[in-house]
């Protein structure tokens, strides 16, 4: 679980203004930082099947926000995958 340090950092480096906390860029940032913390602890925990579905629900909304940011402006997606490491 993301803590409240990590999770300022994540926002203070992926946020487009200053009083910027919600937009897609910061959601999808926060959200694939999740998906990496739970990703290792099922690495751990095989047979830990809540913690798999909540990360196939956490991968279902990361996939709504990029591809509600692509309809929105590409410039924006690219550089938040290419900064993310995500690929597409």
């Amino acid at each position: 679980m993301l803590d409240g340090e990590n999770k300022a950092r994540i926002t203070q480096e992926y946020r487009l203004h200053e009083k910027d906390t919600g937009s897609s860029e910061v959601q999808v940032a926060v959200i694939t930082e999740r998906i990496r913390q739970l990703t290792d602890h099922l690495r751990l925990h095989k047979k830990d099947v809540h913690s798999r579905r909540g990360l196939i629900n956490m991968v279902s909304k990361r996939r709504k926000l990029l591809k509600y940011l692509t309809r929105e402006n590409v410039d924006r997606y690219q550089t938040l995958i290419a900064r993310l490491g995500l690929r597409r």
